[in-house]
């Protein structure tokens, strides 16, 4: 391998805005993520439902069966 050409790899943290704290090996340092494996609905069973501006009542309005 060549010399001098290679990024240094060192060791870092990376933290999830749940504060849970991954310590790894990175050429970044202190990487900040929004979700990790702790806090997805995926691997919790927790399921959220985030609603933004509406779009879901807009969507139930929209698709609602109507009875006559």
């Amino acid at each position: 391998m060549r010399e001098e050409i290679h990024p240094k790899y060192e060791p870092t943290a990376i933290e999830c805005a749940c504060g849970n704290v991954v310590k790894t090996r990175s050429t970044k340092k202190n990487i900040k993520v929004e979700i990790c494996s702790s806090c997805h609905p995926f691997f919790t069973g927790k399921h959220k439902l985030v609603d933004s501006a509406g779009r879901v009542e807009k969507f139930k309005k929209k698709f609602q069966k109507k009875t006559t």
